[in-house]
């Protein structure tokens, strides 16, 4: 599987979510952003609008998280942050969905919240991808159901995770899986062609990349990003035109 350097760069959703970034970190990581020409850069609410004026005049989009990481919140209070972040300048919006609503099959209420938040990034010109977060989300049936919720309402992406979908298990142990080929092949498989996916968490290499683009990903979300791309530059050789993916290594 072949690609340029540019394919590979305008894959990556570059993530600065981490909770305890600085000011000075969401600035070096929109510079690493612009450096790399990424698809993205994926920021926390508060710093929308100075990611949006650093990236001016750049290819490299506005995203902001909206409910992160777990999706609790009323569907008016998410609006409202996606209201806020659209004026700010994100041009795309990560929400996450409400997991507990999920897992108990209130269906309407999941449906009216993902077409509120949806038609509010519309009236701002803006994109929407669904986080389903499938470390909590982990019955097949469950994802299926929203991947069709999803396609109906015409969200432009659905996400496999937020890279922060950690649960205390009764050993005391943390479950997190992140982007599975599993959920990747279900999701691709049930929801509708126009929608994309989007892969995120755990997947840190070149290779992993290729391995999702290959499922049917159009992005990843990464904060692994300057190391993917040393690993692509490097891949290029003497070229610097292609990108081959090696044969296993996901």
């Amino acid at each position: 599987m072949n690609f340029t350097l540019k394919d590979v760069s305008k894959m990556i959703d570059h993530s600065l979510l981490h909770p305890t970034m600085t000011d000075d970190d969401l600035r070096k990581g929109c510079a690493d952003a612009i450096k790399y020409d990424v698809a993205a850069v994926c920021v926390k609410p508060y710093f929308v609008k100075e990611t949006a004026e650093i990236l001016a005049g750049t290819d490299v989009k506005v995203c902001s998280v909206i409910g992160f990481p777990h999706g609790n919140g009323t569907i008016q209070a998410k609006v409202y942050e996606t209201r806020l972040a659209c004026k700010d300048g994100a041009t795309e919006i990560d929400m996450v969905v409400n997991a507990g609503k999920v897992l108990g099959e209130d269906w309407r209420y999941v449906k009216k919240e993902i077409n509120a938040i949806n038609k509010e990034c519309l009236k701002h010109g803006a994109i929407l991808k669904v986080i389903f977060e499938n470390d909590f989300i982990t019955q097949d049936k469950h994802k299926i159901k929203l991947c069709k919720i999803c396609s109906i309402v015409g969200v432009a992406f659905i996400k496999t995770s937020t890279g922060y979908g950690y649960v205390k298990l009764p050993s005391g142990d943390y479950n997190y899986k992140g982007a599975t080929e599993h959920d990747l092949i279900l999701m691709r498989k049930h929801a509708a062609p126009e929608v994309q996916i989007k892969a995120a968490g755990g997947v840190r290499t070149l290779d992993g990349l290729l391995r999702v683009k290959e499922l049917g990903c159009t992005r990843l979300g990464a904060s692994a990003t300057a190391s993917i791309m040393a690993e692509a530059r490097e891949r290029l050789g003497l070229s610097h035109e292609k990108v081959t993916s090696k044969p296993d290594g996901y």
